[in-house]
């Protein structure tokens, strides 16, 4: 029931997701959806929550690789590829839509995305350790910006998808400027550890 309702959600959208469209695409009774979920609501935050394991889970060996800010924004790319192509970038919309009017929804989906952010954050403090910038980023608050300009630039997509591969280009030539800092020398990467703490302090 939870692959039926994650299709349906993405087939036919969050209006037209009901215990009798979820069951014919599950192939079962629609009583069913009550008797081992309670509601439709309930149901969907299920989904939510074995969707987003499930598509973490699949892309956790490639965090695990990344070695530099710019590769992270690079997967972070490939993987928007491959989950618009899979339509769970129509699903995203969906649930963000959705949570708009269904209470469960909005606790489900941003554990959804938290699991993503949890991966973003190991990524940054691993890369960003032991560079000019480990110092004065917070890696948590960091991957939420992360996450969330994903998030913004799939939605934005839909209706300007030249203007969303513009900003994905911006990302990944913003990993690359960081990459060329962090290849500086001693004596330059000290002289921007200074820059940046007196920088902090007229904050």
């Amino acid at each position: 029931m939870l692959e039926g309702a994650l299709r349906t959600l993405t087939e036919q959208g969050i209006a037209k997701t009901s215990a009798r469209t979820v069951a014919a695409a599950a192939g079962v009774n629609q009583a069913l959806v009550f008797y081992h979920f309670g509601s439709v609501d309930e149901l969907l935050a299920a989904a939510c929550r074995y969707g987003a394991e499930r598509t973490v889970s699949r892309y956790r060996p490639r965090f695990d690789a990344v070695a530099s800010l710019s590769e992270l924004l690079a997967l972070g790319r490939e993987i928007h590829e491959q989950e618009r192509v899979g339509g769970h970038v129509s699903l995203l919309g969906q649930l963000l839509a959705g949570a708009q009017t269904h209470e469960a929804l909005g606790p489900a989906t941003a554990a959804g995305l938290d699991l993503w952010i949890v991966e973003i954050e190991n990524v940054l403090r691993r890369v960003l350790t032991g560079t000019p910038f480990g110092e004065f980023t917070d890696p948590a608050g960091l991957a939420r910006a992360v996450a969330a300009s994903f998030v913004g630039i799939e939605l934005y997509e839909g209706v300007d998808a030249v203007g969303a591969g513009s900003a994905l280009n911006a990302l990944e030539q913003l990993g690359l400027l960081v990459g060329a800092l962090e290849e500086l020398g001693p004596v330059a990467q000290r002289a921007v550890r200074q820059y940046l703490r007196r920088a902090s302090a007229r904050r």
